[in-house]
């Protein structure tokens, strides 16, 4: 009895010992999937060296900024705006939107953020609209992406999700219709639905923003792996 006790108690260390091997591997393979579908994201920006050498160019230096890694540290925000040919509503879009994050910054020391202008392949000044705040707020806090040609908004956003550094990703029109003043209020609904399904890896929240309420809805159940999801093309957070 005490030798088959003495087997029996081995085979489960063993068991445990695998499952936790197992577990690892998964783990790490995981975190290189994720990371590599971030960088294949890079790769799709329109750049003027080859696709595999993608960066953000800063227009102050010229100096390439690497597109992030899913293992760089984290904003708290980051703001996506796609933008087609809206070299004359942005700069309003832009200053009070950047007015509101700094004011809040300001008040709230753990509080950081980014700008992401996704340029899809604008035939008017935009790209230099937006590279003119780059250089006022410089390129850790806004950033711009350029796309070559117009690919459609949906597609802009996608590409612009790939590129961010946030925990938390949203979407604003380029022409100001989303009011700033309404983003708390989205944040507090976002962590009340978050704290309902903690553990739960099978919600995602997306948040839609009509013309006038915000609206929460869980409008998919897929796993909450953000670039997975966002490279198939399906997981959108706008309000």
């Amino acid at each position: 009895m005490g030798t088959m006790a003495g087997l029996g108690e081995s085979a489960l260390s063993f068991s445990l010992l695998l499952s936790s091997l197992v577990l690892i591997v998964a783990l790490g393979a995981a975190a290189f999937f994720l990371d590599y579908i971030r960088r294949i994201g890079c790769s799709h920006s329109i750049q003027k060296t080859a696709a595999s050498d993608s960066f953000f160019e800063d227009p102050s230096s010229l100096a390439k900024v690497p597109c992030p890694s899913i293992f760089d540290p984290a904003e708290y925000i980051s703001l996506i705006i796609p933008a087609y040919n809206e070299e004359d509503r942005l700069p309003s879009t832009l200053d009070e939107t950047l007015n509101y994050l700094q004011l809040r910054s300001a008040a709230e020391k753990s509080f950081s953020y980014e700008v992401l202008i996704v340029d899809d392949g604008s035939r008017d000044h935009t790209s230099r609209v937006a590279f003119d705040y780059v250089k006022k707020y410089k390129i850790d806090n806004v950033r711009v992406l350029l796309l070559g040609k117009n690919h459609g908004k949906g597609e802009a956003i996608r590409k612009g999700m790939l590129h961010s550094r946030g925990e938390l990703l949203l979407m604003l029109d380029a022409d100001g219709a989303t009011k700033l003043t309404d983003l708390e209020k989205l944040e507090s609904q976002v962590y009340k639905h978050l704290r309902r399904v903690r553990g739960k890896l099978t919600h995602l929240l997306i948040v839609v923003r009509d013309c006038q309420t915000l609206k929460l809805q869980c409008l998919a159940r897929v796993l909450i792996w953000r670039s997975r999801l966002l490279q198939r093309g399906s997981g959108t957070g706008t309000f």
